[in-house]
């Protein structure tokens, strides 16, 4: 493991345990509720857009801002937090950050065609189940489907 002083200090900041903040962008259909998933830039899986906080924004407008930058979408930001899920973010010095993430809902009304991170990124509509079975992190997975049947019950009621 590097020393902290041989590590740049941007990421010497993150290095803490630390919480993100994610989007979980969504749409209704016909066909259903659809969940647009984005691939990480350096292992190309399968996840929402999130990133860290910046200083003086609410969480969820983070969350909106990071699913511009990284998935090219804007909408309206739910202010209820969905729940968290943790991961292992892996630095570009090979380091493990153990990060909790909070998740807001974001329901995409228009969807860019151009945007900051679309070169390094493909984005994807994907069924409640699909969006589920393909993410890595079990505590996401359980978040997307209990997100689904929540928005499933208010449909039919």
């Amino acid at each position: 493991m590097k020393a902290a002083s041989a590590i740049p200090r941007s990421v010497a900041a993150r290095t803490a345990a630390g919480t993100q903040v994610a989007a979980l962008p969504y749409r209704v259909t016909e066909a259903g509720v659809e969940i647009l998933l984005i691939t990480s830039r350096r292992t190309h899986r399968w996840i929402v857009p999130k990133g860290w906080p910046e200083t003086g924004a609410t969480p969820w407008a983070d969350a909106a801002r990071e699913a511009m930058e990284e998935a090219g979408v804007s909408g309206e930001i739910g202010e209820e937090l969905l729940g968290t899920f943790r991961y292992l973010k892996e630095t570009k010095h090979g380091l493990g950050v153990p990060c909790r993430v909070n998740l807001y809902p974001l329901k995409v009304t228009r969807q860019h065609r151009s945007w900051s991170e679309k070169a390094a990124r493909e984005t994807k509509w994907h069924s409640i189940g699909e969006a589920a079975a393909l993410v890595s992190e079990p505590e996401l997975k359980r978040l997307i489907l209990k997100f689904g049947a929540r928005l499933a019950a208010r449909r039919t009621s």
